[in-house]
Parts: C-alpha cells; structure tokens; sequence
C-alpha cells in the first residue's frame, strides 16, 4: 500500500520522488517496508527511462517524415498555439518591465544628485543637504540609459560601470 501511494504521487512532477526518497530515508532498507519502497522507487525510475526514451524515438520518427503521422495537423496547431501563448508571455514580460522602469524614474523624480535624498515635487534645492535640484537631472546609465541611483556605481540593468 505504502509502495502504491508514493507511485501515484510520481506523477506530480517530482513530489512522489521527494516523498518516496523521504520515506525511504526513514524506513530502514531491510525491514519489508523498506524493500517495498525500495523497489517501487526502482520500477518508477525504469519506467520514467522508458517515457523519456519513447519520447525521443518519437520525435526522431516524426522529423523523419511528419505528414506520414495522422496527428501532423493537430502537432501543427499547437506549435502556432505555443508561438502565440510565449508572443503572449514575451508582451506581458516587457510590460512589466516597463513599468517597473517607469517606477525607477518616478523614483529617481526628486532625488537629490549628491545625497540621494527623495525631496518633494517642486523644491530647488536638497532639504537635506542643500545641493541644487534644478540643474542636475535624474542619471541614467551610460550604457543603456536606464535610470540610476545617485550613488550607483553599476547600472542595475545592465551591470555598465558608471563614473560618479
């Protein structure tokens, strides 16, 4: 029973592993229990070979020939389907890297050049140490241009060296 319940859990990826080789820790080899879960963890790993190298065979097979396969035009529809699901992922991926761009430059909006100090909109000069706001912008990498800290001596985009 111990045997069939850690097979089942193999197949969510990797858990039933986990558990087999937990419960074999704790289960000494030579006790009944022991040699069960040793051998259930044997034949889940020949059988994991097994798929694994069926697999192989059957992608050789198909890029062999693949119009001589029945399943060619579903195979087809879920490449284009997994093109458009990572068209989608890539999207999402640079939106979210673009806001946490536009994040760092809201940031960086009132930050003193020579302190680093967030001041409110609207001041001339640092309330903390008086250096002027006006004339210095926020930095940017010289690499890549995005937005930097005051004291960055590397660009967190694109590990550029800055000269401060």
């Amino acid at each position: 029973m111990t045997g069939d319940l850690f097979s089942g859990l193999g197949n969510l990826g990797g858990l039933g592993g986990l558990l087999g080789g937990l419960a074999k820790s704790a289960v000494p080899k030579d006790t009944p229990e022991g040699q069960l879960l040793n051998a259930q963890s044997t034949l889940d790993d020949l059988r994991r070979q097994e798929s694994d190298l069926l697999l192989e065979i059957g992608r050789q097979a198909y890029a062999q020939n693949p119009s001589a396969w029945p399943q060619d035009p579903r195979l087809k529809l879920i490449a284009q389907n997994i093109a458009a699901a990572q068209a989608t992922l890539d999207q999402a991926h640079n939106a979210q890297q673009a806001a946490q761009a536009a994040k760092a430059a809201e940031d960086a909006r009132g930050r003193c050049p020579s302190c680093g100090n967030k001041n409110p909109d609207g001041v001339k000069f640092c309330q903390e140490c008086g250096a002027s706001l006006a004339t210095a912008g926020p930095r940017h990498c010289t690499k890549c241009g995005a937005p930097l800290a005051p004291d960055a001596r590397f660009c967190g985009e694109c590990g550029g060296r800055q000269d401060i």
